[in-house]
């Protein structure tokens, strides 16, 4: 059976990596970002992809991704895999952070999260012989404190509470998993989003590098294959050894 699957921030980076590795299975891929992933989606056809479709869409916006929801459905008849992937980070001293940068935060990272995930899961039929696939990246920082992240470590620990829940509330049909990704390589770690010194203090780790968004989406295909049918309700580090709860 040929799958199908939905990849959101897919424009780049981790998503775009996953995107990529599920067209070389030969899945239909759907790819979204709030900009345009047509670049990655002539890679995503290139690479084998049965059919793709890439469409712009914020995942804040309800009406955006019903209006995505709506596409996928049209293309494909409904949804085998979702990796959620969409999401942004923020890094300043509390007493520096307006209320408007934690709402965008939260509005991006965990509505954004639930907006995708119950539209997808809307889509899904899956049973308890072949159960369909809910993969949400969260992050490493999700398992504990750090300065100058607040927002973004509670968005991160939300989507947590979000898979959780539903992987009991949808069990044994859909199974849903978080990765929680360590420091990797991607546009998220430049210096738009991340001081010079949190980059540094990010390779202290014990594998002393950046990880690759590939290693990542390495993940995803197992945790959406056959290896990944008894996994529900976990965070997953891919992490170098950043943390080790």
């Amino acid at each position: 059976m040929t799958r199908r699957v939905l990849v959101t921030g897919a424009y780049r980076g981790i998503g775009a990596a996953c995107a990529l590795a599920f067209a070389k299975t030969g899945a239909h891929v759907a790819m979204a970002d709030i900009r345009s992933p047509e670049g990655a989606g002539h890679a995503a056809r290139e690479a084998g992809a049965a059919e793709v479709l890439a469409l712009a869409c914020d995942v804040s916006d309800e009406a955006a991704v019903f209006a995505l929801g709506q596409s996928v459905r049209g293309a494909f008849g409904g949804l085998d895999v979702l990796v959620h992937c969409a999401g942004i980070i923020h890094e300043a001293p509390l007493l520096e952070t307006p209320v408007a940068d934690f709402d965008r935060v939260i509005a991006v990272n965990l509505r954004g999260s639930f907006l995708v995930g119950k539209m997808a899961i809307g889509l899904m039929d899956g049973s308890e012989q072949v159960p369909a696939r809910a993969v949400m990246i969260a992050s490493d920082m999700a398992y504990y404190g750090r300065e100058t992240f607040s927002p973004y470590v509670a968005s991160k620990h939300g989507v947590l509470g979000l898979v959780r829940s539903w992987a009991k509330e949808f069990a044994p049909r859909i199974l849903v998993n978080a990765i929680c990704p360590g420091p990797i390589d991607t546009e998220m770690l430049g210096a738009d989003n991340m001081s010079a010194e949190w980059r540094a203090r990010e390779l202290s780790i014990p594998l002393a590098r950046f990880g690759k968004p590939e290693e990542v989406a390495e993940l995803t295909i197992f945790l959406a294959g056959d290896g990944g049918r008894y996994f529900t309700g976990q965070g997953i580090s891919v992490n170098g050894g950043s943390i080790m709860p």
